[in-house]
């Protein structure tokens, strides 16, 4: 029986690194093409959409920039709404809530620069900065003495905004705020894959395939359709992502200094008892509400973005909570 060369084992493999080469070619080839249809549809759609978005509320100048309000209702006392990092729309996020308190307060829904309708800027997204461009803002529409209520991050930048103008400040609410002294706020975050993302266009890929979450809370389709173009446009842009990589250094800074909202600010804490991430959730806002005269904490279920399941509960205990501390519409 003839034996096979010796060189035939070689050939074979020769012959299979040929084929993993060319396999690995096809594959790179395709995601190649599948990134530059994404990359591509995203550039073309979003210049398509950018004509399409109707503008909601009122521009008023800050340090050269516009900061979009959307003011609702005419109530004697003023309520200054704050949105939570990363929310796209914040005026169209408050929308159910806003709906629930314009009867009883002026509701001002307020967009930071970097979110909704408002400019970018490449100011640096310190707590100082954003406090005092928040400040003005509101200034500027004639809010002198008014409640601060905010959402997630809010809470950490309340509590310098009211240590500076606390003369201006009635009581702040928050709904499911951040903690000065909550742990892992230290960790680095992803700052650098998120603008990749962005710049790719799988972003909007990504969006598209989680469906659409206001629809499913009964926004109706044109709101939907307008929310879903903005955070298109504004999503992971260069401001929100410089005050991500503020974020560790602004708790850092806030832990510090020991801040905490002043003992005799009422303060009323609407807070999600259903997070897993942090067992001690509950119990940091126990305390925090311990250090005011006149504290409040209410436990809810629906997530971390409670006003979109219980806006209703949110706005009558919050009424009750203005009476019981002598201020009332």
């Amino acid at each position: 029986m003839e034996q096979e060369p010796k060189s035939a084992p070689t050939k074979k493999k020769r012959r299979w690194s040929r084929i993993l080469l060319r396999t690995a070619a096809i594959l790179v080839g395709v995601l190649a093409l599948f990134m530059l249809i994404v990359f591509a549809t995203d550039r073309i759609a979003g210049r398509i959409e950018a004509s399409k978005i109707e503008p909601y509320g009122q521009k008023v100048s800050v340090d050269g920039k516009k900061v979009n309000l959307l003011i609702r209702g005419n109530g004697p006392e003023t309520v200054v709404l704050l949105p939570g990092y990363g929310t796209a729309v914040p005026a169209r996020d408050f929308e159910l809530l806003l709906r629930e308190m314009e009867n009883d307060y002026r509701v001002i829904a307020v967009e930071p620069l970097g979110y909704g309708l408002s400019d970018e800027t490449d100011k640096e997204r310190t707590t100082a900065n954003i406090v005092e461009e928040i400040h003005e803002a509101v200034h500027q529409v004639g809010a002198d003495r008014y409640v601060l209520m905010g959402h997630s991050i809010a809470g950490l930048y309340g509590v310098e905004y009211v240590q500076k103008y606390r003369d201006e400040v009635i009581a702040f609410a928050g709904i499911d705020t951040s903690v000065v002294n909550q742990p892992g706020m230290d960790a680095e975050l992803p700052t650098g894959f998120l603008n990749f993302m962005k710049q790719s266009g799988l972003l909007r890929l990504t969006l598209k395939l989680n469906g659409d979450p206001y629809a499913a809370m009964g926004y109706d389709e044109q709101m939907s359709k307008q929310i879903r173009m903005i955070t298109y446009k504004v999503s992971n842009n260069p401001t929100m992502l410089n005050e991500m990589s503020h974020i560790a250094d602004n708790f850092r800074m806030a832990q510090e200094s020991h801040a905490k909202f002043p003992a005799d600010l009422p303060l009323i804490l609407f807070v999600n008892e259903d997070d897993d991430a942090l067992p001690n959730w509950v119990k940091l806002h126990e305390d925090q509400v311990k250090q005011a005269k006149q504290g409040k904490m209410i436990l809810m279920h629906g997530g971390h973005y409670l006003h979109h399941k219980n806006s209703p509960e949110i706005a009558a205990d919050f009424k009750a909570f203005m009476t019981e501390i002598g201020s009332q519409p």
